[in-house]
């Protein structure tokens, strides 16, 4: 009997087969119902509607402001955490790390509900929901922006930071000039992690803002709900774009940009 051989090509068979029933099939029936009414007839008036719908412009509004929030203060406490964990010679650095992506081992819901109760015993829960959801939101999305900035400053290479100091430039000089630019990828992809996922993760502001903040997730989950699927699919559609176009321009689509991000989550 000849040996049976399989190449890649055939491995990848089960790869494309799952990508066609699962991605691809899925996005055509969204895309379809996006571009239809009730009666399956082809129409744009989804799209129409979402930006004549007070209660849809108020959560486009409400998911930017929560998003731009989230991202800021993520990337405010990110980036000085990576950049000691990976400039900073420490031996315990890597322990720092793990500390940091252990809270993302444990079950989502449950991180939220014991954040819910932490809030309730200290009196903030009922306060602010806008506040309590954009901790929640930081608490939640916190790792996926240090782990690119981290990945990102420890491959830095030392002596372009040598020669800064060389030609007579400071602290200051140099990681503005130097280590800030050349960690510019690490930043872009730590963006692209936290600003479009926070936009559609309804379930914190479902839990930390108790109902009062409505989100494009949780309006998406209410028109599929009340059996509106031409509107949330539209939402949906209009949502997805957005996010391919942030990608693009942001150069989430460069080999070294997707690198980062997979070095990170690894």
């Amino acid at each position: 009997m000849r040996a049976l051989k399989i190449s890649r090509k055939h491995l990848g068979y089960p790869y494309a087969l799952f990508l066609i029933l699962f991605v691809l099939l899925p996005l055509i029936i969204i895309v379809y119902y996006a571009f239809t009414d009730s009666d399956g007839h082809f129409s744009i008036l989804n799209f129409v509607n979402i930006f004549s719908d007070i209660t849809a412009l108020a959560a486009i509004l409400t998911s930017l402001s929560v998003a731009i929030l989230t991202t800021a203060v993520c990337l405010l406490i990110g980036y000085p955490v990576a950049y000691i964990l990976a400039r900073s010679r420490l031996k315990f650095a890597p322990t720092l790390l793990i500390l940091f992506i252990t809270p993302m081992w444990i079950n989502f819901v449950l991180r939220m509900n014991a954040l819910k109760e932490f809030f309730s015993l200290v009196g903030l829960l009922d306060k602010n929901p806008l506040l309590t959801t954009v901790i929640g939101m930081v608490y939640d999305f916190l790792p996926f922006m240090i782990l690119p900035l981290y990945t990102t400053l420890s491959k830095l290479n030392n002596s372009m930071i040598e020669a800064s100091y060389d030609l007579g430039a400071n602290k200051v000089t140099t990681f503005l000039k130097v280590t800030l630019p050349l960690s510019m990828p690490g930043v872009i992809s730590g963006i692209t992690m936290v600003f479009m996922p926070t936009m559609t993760n309804y379930v914190v502001s479902e839990i930390l803002g108790r109902g009062q903040i409505t989100i494009l997730g949780k309006l998406i989950e209410n028109y599929f709900m009340h059996s509106n699927w031409n509107m949330g699919a539209a939402l949906s559609t209009l949502l997805l774009a957005v996010m391919l176009i942030f990608t693009w321009a942001t150069g989430g689509f460069n080999d070294q940009q997707n690198g980062n991000a997979r070095g990170a989550l690894l």
